[in-house]
């Protein structure tokens, strides 16, 4: 588990999928029930799906895309992205201000 200044940080990654044609708001929807999910959107360009995951640890996201991602017959093909650094934007930030008051 990656810690900073003694507390836990998430591992947070990104999945590039490409799926069988027809089969996007199938396979979106489905990968969009699993707990590690945080979000997952379909996309156009080389890939159909793209899904933000977060585990505590790197195992977990092995186990999560082998026996969970790779296991959907209507996935051909996923290329993962971990997050080195995430930076919040101007309008989310100014979201938790106001919510926080």
């Amino acid at each position: 588990m990656w810690q900073k200044e003694g507390e836990i940080v998430a591992i947070k990654a990104y999945v590039l999928m490409k799926v069988n044609s027809g089969t996007e708001r199938e396979v979106c929807k489905r990968i969009s029930e699993f707990d590690e999910v945080l979000d997952a959107s379909i996309i156009y360009g080389e890939f159909d799906l793209i899904v933000k995951v977060s585990v505590n640890e790197l195992d977990s996201l092995e186990t999560f895309l082998s026996e969970n991602i790779r296991n959907i017959p209507s996935i051909i093909l996923t290329s993962t992205m971990i997050v080195a650094r995430e930076y919040v934007g101007k309008n989310k930030r100014n979201n938790l201000k106001a919510n926080s008051n």
